[in-house]
């Protein structure tokens, strides 16, 4: 049971309309000053920020792919002054089935990469090691401040959770965003973080991680030049490359994509959030 005093609360998400892969925004706004506010939500770890105008706390958090639809619990914990025991407020939130498009898209690549040799494989198994040891990482501080910008003005090329075909063989969905730019075109990052990664891989080509802090990374594939190196400080709009066609590409653009604790979300639903 509640205590009387959470009824109080204004807890909201937004986007209003919650779906499986998408990017979500927790705002809320207790009746009173509290030290610290965390929370659970899918089995994820959530630590709040204050927005002192509002009087509004915030945390960036998603729903992934997998999710089914249904409504799923926030749990939030407020700590108060030392004299008070910690609160706890629960808020339902309902998630639906996202309508992501079921175009087919026949692509042709080089043959490395649907029928790799022994050697390309060992290539290939050193790229999965770089991507578990440093895609599913969580630091505690949060880099990002305010809204996410997209990482090049360009028109999209394709969405995220297309389904698409290599060679006449069926892959996985796409889990990020395309943007139609030819080799040579600068890259920007799309919040502050740190550099991750910043390195060559089979798949990915030329690939930069950026950590923005709390769970949340975001990702810039097939770059044919670094202007980063791994460790270094970005501020959103700061140019981390160039694009290109490197890895597994049918042609120059340059392939985004967004991971909040070790899920994919979709990057175009980030872009379109106002963060505090």
């Amino acid at each position: 049971m509640l205590p009387a005093s959470a009824a109080t609360w204004t807890v909201r998400a937004q986007p209003a309309r919650l779906v499986n892969g998408g990017p979500v925004l927790f705002l809320a706004k207790p009746p009173a000053k509290l030290e610290s506010l965390t929370g659970t939500w899918l089995g994820h770890q959530l630590t709040f920020s204050y927005d002192a105008s509002t009087k509004t706390w915030f945390a960036l958090a998603g729903v992934s792919i997998e999710t089914t639809p249904g409504k799923y619990a926030l749990e939030l914990t407020a700590e108060r002054a030392a004299t008070q025991a910690p609160l706890t407020v629960t808020h339902t939130f309902a998630v639906a089935r996202a309508h992501y498009p079921q175009i087919k898209v026949e692509l042709t690549v080089e043959k490395k990469f649907t029928e790799p040799t022994p050697e390309q494989q060992e290539q290939i198994a050193e790229g999965v090691k770089v991507k578990q040891d440093y895609l599913s990482r969580v630091t505690p501080t949060r880099e990002w401040d305010g809204n996410f910008t997209a990482p090049a003005d360009a028109t999209i090329s394709d969405v995220f959770g297309s389904q698409r075909i290599f060679n006449g063989k069926a892959n996985s969905p796409h889990l990020g965003l395309d943007f139609r730019v030819p080799t040579g075109t600068p890259v920007a990052a799309m919040n502050a973080g740190i550099v991750l990664l910043a390195r060559f891989l089979y798949y990915e080509g030329g690939f930069v991680v950026i950590d923005h802090g709390q769970g949340f990374l975001t990702l810039y594939l097939h770059l044919s030049e670094f202007k980063v190196k791994e460790g270094d400080q970005v501020k959103r709009g700061q140019i981390i490359g160039l694009s290109g066609g490197t890895g597994r590409a049918t042609g120059p653009h340059l392939h985004v994509a967004v991971r909040w604790q070790g899920t994919y979300l979709d990057p175009a639903g980030l872009l379109q959030l106002s963060v505090p």
